[in-house]
C-alpha cells in the first residue's frame, strides 16, 4: 500500500485581518513556500485530507457562516475551485483512511458541536451525512496511522477532552476511547514514519508545546516534553513520505513557524516562517 506522499500544502486560515485563501506548499524536504493565490473562498476551521492515493481536498470551515463547500488539490499541488458542499456545514478536521479514500468529521455549527462525518471517495467526491459516533466535539484533530486507518482525537465537547475514535480502513468511526495525554483543544496532527502518527501543540488553558505519538495499531501514548514555541490553533501534513511538519498556528499574536516531524517522531525546534502567519488553517499531503 501506500504509505505517504512527498508533498504537502498548508492552506486558507485566518491572518491579521481577514480569513484568506491562499496556500504554502511544502517541499519533500519539508520547506514551505511563500503563499499562492487564493482559488477557492476564503475560510478559516475547514479541514483537509489527501485522497486517489496522490491528491488532496480542502473542505467545510468557517467563512461568516459554516459551509461545507470543497477544494480538490491535484497532484502537483495546484487547488481547484469551489465544488458545492455536500453535507452540513460546519467546521470540521480530516484524514485519510483506506489507503486512497478520505473522511471529515466532528466541528461546529451554529452554536452546537457535532459528531456527523462525511466520507470522500478515491475520485474526491464527498458524501452526505453519517451519523455520528463519539463526543461530539470542535477544535479537534485527525491523522492517519496503520497505513490505511484514521483517527480523530481531542478538542472541546464542552470542556477540553483527550478522547479520541479510531477510523477503520473501510471508514467505520468507533466509539470513545479514553483520552492518553494532556486534555486539550485546536491541536494539530499528521502521519510519520509511514505507518504511525503524532497529535501536537493545542490548548489546556494555556498554550502547549506538548505531543503524543500514535503507534501503528492506533494507540496513543502518554505525553512527550513539547519542544517548539507553544501554539494552538495550527495545522500539520506528512512530506518527504515518511515524516510531518507543524506549521503556523495562535501564540497569542498569528505565527508562520513551522516545526518539522523526523521519520521517528520526534519534532524539531522552530523554522523561521514562510508565508502569512495565520491561525485554523488546514494541511494536507499530496504526490
Amino acid at each position: 500500500p501506500i504509505t505517504g506522499n512527498d508533498e504537502g500544502i498548508f492552506g486558507f486560515g485566518e491572518d491579521a485581518s481577514s480569513r484568506v485563501g491562499y496556500t504554502n506548499l511544502v517541499s519533500n524536504t519539508g520547506v514551505v513556500a511563500s503563499d499562492v493565490s487564493a482559488v477557492g473562498t476564503a475560510r478559516r476551521s475547514l479541514g483537509a485530507c489527501e485522497y486517489g492515493d496522490d491528491k488532496g481536498i480542502f473542505g467545510f470551515g468557517y467563512t461568516g457562516s459554516y459551509t461545507a463547500i470543497t477544494n480538490l488539490v491535484s497532484n502537483a499541488g495546484v487547488v481547484a475551485s469551489d465544488v458545492t458542499g455536500v453535507g452540513t456545514g460546519r467546521s470540521a478536521v480530516g484524514c485519510s483512511y483506506g489507503t486512497d479514500k478520505g473522511i471529515f468529521g466532528f466541528g461546529y455549527k451554529a452554536s452546537t458541536s457535532v459528531s456527523m462525518t462525511n466520507l470522500v471517495t478515491n475520485a474526491g467526491v464527498v458524501g452526505t451525512d453519517v451519523t455520528g459516533v463519539g463526543t461530539a466535539r470542535y477544535n479537534l484533530t485527525a491523522c492517519e496511522y496503520g497505513e490505511d486507518k484514521g483517527i480523530f482525537g481531542f478538542g472541546n465537547s464542552g470542556s477540553a477532552t483527550a478522547v479520541t475514535n479510531l477510523v477503520s480502513n473501510a471508514g467505520v468511526v468507533a466509539t470513545d476511547t479514553t483520552g492518553v495525554g494532556t486534555a486539550r483543544y485546536s491541536p494539530a496532527a499528521c502521519g510519520y514514519g509511514g505507518n504511525k502518527g503524532i497529535f501536537g501543540f493545542g490548548d489546556t488553558g494555556s498554550y502547549t508545546a506538548v505531543s503524543n505519538l500514535v503507534s501503528n495499531a492506533g494507540v496513543v501514548a502518554t505525553d512527550t516534553t513539547g519542544v517548539g514555541t507553544a501554539r494552538s490553533s495550527l495545522a500539520a501534513c506528512e512530506y518527504g513520505i515518511n515524516k510531518g511538519i507543524f506549521g503556523f498556528g495562535w501564540t497569542g499574536s498569528k505565527a508562520s513557524m513551522t516545526n518539522l516531524v523526523t521519520s521517528l517522531g520526534v519534532v524539531g525546534t522552530d523554522v523561521t516562517g514562510v508565508g502569512t502567519a495565520r491561525d485554523n488553517p488546514a494541511a494536507c499531503s499530496f504526490n
